[in-house]
């Protein structure tokens, strides 16, 4: 009976496996910790270029309402007031919390350009995004 015994312990031993399942566990673990942070900072990235788009495309949008009333007014035609346009511009980055700059594609054409940062939660490093965000004035007939 000690023979038969010892057989079936000696079969049902883990001889070279021994140890296998921890390992598996432990890459296991840390592969789902890398795809939860690349997930939550993926996100958290989008999150910030989205407002940086939203701020920059408002600001934009802000600026481009600064009409040269005077101008309009004495029958001159409507245009933009550059440094009405660009205050408000400034003004509504200011307000959102952002930091920004504010150019001129043409005469009608304000943009603004929007830089944020973002401080990962998981993965190392900081990340810079940037959005961008342009106005034009239309005037109907004209």
């Amino acid at each position: 009976m000690t023979g038969a015994l010892t057989r079936l312990s000696h079969r049902t031993s883990w001889g070279d496996e021994r140890g296998s399942i921890s390992l598996f566990v432990a890459v296991a673990a840390a592969s789902l910790i890398l795809i939860v942070g690349l997930v939550v900072d993926g996100g958290g990235k989008l999150r910030a270029l989205n407002h940086a788009e939203a701020s920059a495309q408002e600001a934009a949008r802000t600026g481009a309402q600064a009409v040269n009333a005077g101008m309009a007014i004495s029958g001159g035609g409507i245009q933009l007031d550059r440094n009405a346009a660009s205050a408000a511009a400034y003004k509504y980055l200011s307000q959102a919390g952002v930091s920004g700059t504010v150019g001129w594609a043409d005469d009608r054409t304000i943009t603004v350009s929007v830089t944020e940062h973002y401080s990962p939660v998981f993965l190392p490093g900081s990340w810079s995004v940037t959005g961008h965000g342009q106005a034009k004035l239309i005037v109907q007939g004209g």
